[in-house]
Parts: C-alpha cells; structure tokens; sequence
C-alpha cells in the first residue's frame, strides 16, 4: 500500500510546507518508527493533511471523502494511497482497507470530526473509527492537534503530536479521552492567542 508517487513527492511536499507556512512541529518522536500506527487530530483547513505529509517522516495513508477520488484529484489522491470513505454511510469498506493496512505496518491518518470544523465550537463531536481500528489491531494511536493559522511565508501553523497509547477500554470511553485530551490542547491555544 505504500505508493512510489507518495514516495516522490514527499520531498517537494516538505520543502513547499516549510517555505509557504513555516510549521512549529512538536512531538515527532511520538509516532512509532514501524508497526501500525493511527494518527487521529482536528480538521481545520483542507491543508491539514499536506501538512502531515509534509511534517511525518513515514507515508500517511488518508481516510478521505470518496468524491475525491475523481478525475485528476483523484489520481493525485489514488497516488498518495488514500483510503476512500463514503461518509453518507457506515462505510465498512474503509474500515477494513484501514486495518489491513494497520495489520501491514502502515500509518493510517484520520480526522474523527469526519470534516474540516467550520463551526463556532473548538471541536466537533468524534466518529469512533480511530479509536475502532487501533483497539482491533492493537495499533498505537496518536493523537495530534493542529493549532494557529495558515499564513503564507509567516510562522503561523503549529502541529503537535502526543503521547502514542494502546486502546484498551471502551470504545465509546476511548473515544471521549481522545476528544479531550485534542480539546484540551485546543483550548489551551485559544487562552494563549
């Protein structure tokens, strides 16, 4: 599952980031070097994904909105071995290619929002697929947050990663710590702005 394309653009990916919005990243040493990994944040921009992959040493494979998987998009989202989810329903299919791909090693990245946040709150309530596919197969998962504002060629944006953590408990548990330790972050970077 892991793409050579993701493999060739990565780099410029990275270059462009650091160029365009100058990222603080925290915490990188938190996603484990090999094995299954989920990363699971807030959703604030449709940039947020470039920015992973401009910002995680090991290939991200997306869940994304199956409307993107059309025309030259699409190839471009195929290429980077993105996981299509058609959100209108339970999607199990995704579910599935995410665990094999966790069972393979692979990092799987999620916004559990199911959306880029648009409204007035700091975080939207989480789907609990994250939190699902790590307990199923044993993956750490890793939370991030994403925090500040896209500005071009001004430091604006800040990525964190926190502490990688087994999902033992339930799901529904599992699901509300996630929430709260990413709104907490969130929270605390309103306060300081």
């Amino acid at each position: 599952m892991d793409t050579k394309f993701y493999k060739v653009v990565r780099p410029v990916v990275k270059i462009l980031v650091k160029i365009l919005y100058q990222p603080k990243v925290i915490g990188i040493e938190n996603i484990p070097r090999d094995g299954g990994v989920v990363l699971a944040g807030n959703h604030t921009k449709w940039l947020d994904p470039i920015m992973l992959v401009g910002c995680t040493e090991r290939q991200v494979h997306f869940l994304a909105k199956d409307s993107l998987f059309k025309g030259l998009v699409g190839a471009i989202v195929r290429g980077m071995g993105a996981i299509p989810v058609n959100r209108r329903i339970h999607d199990k299919d995704a579910l599935k290619m995410s665990r094999k791909g966790l069972e393979n090693n692979l990092v799987i990245g999620v916004f559990p929002e199911g959306t880029i946040n648009r409204t007035s709150e700091v975080i939207m309530p989480f789907k609990i697929g994250a939190v699902k596919m790590s307990k199923d197969t044993a993956s750490y998962l890793v939370p991030f947050v994403i925090t500040g504002k896209y500005k071009l060629f001004r430091k604006g944006i800040t990525l964190e990663f926190l502490k990688p953590r087994k999902v033992r408990e339930d799901l529904d548990i599992e699901n509300k710590r996630l929430m709260n330790v990413i709104r907490k972050k969130l929270e605390c970077a309103v306060d300081e702005g």
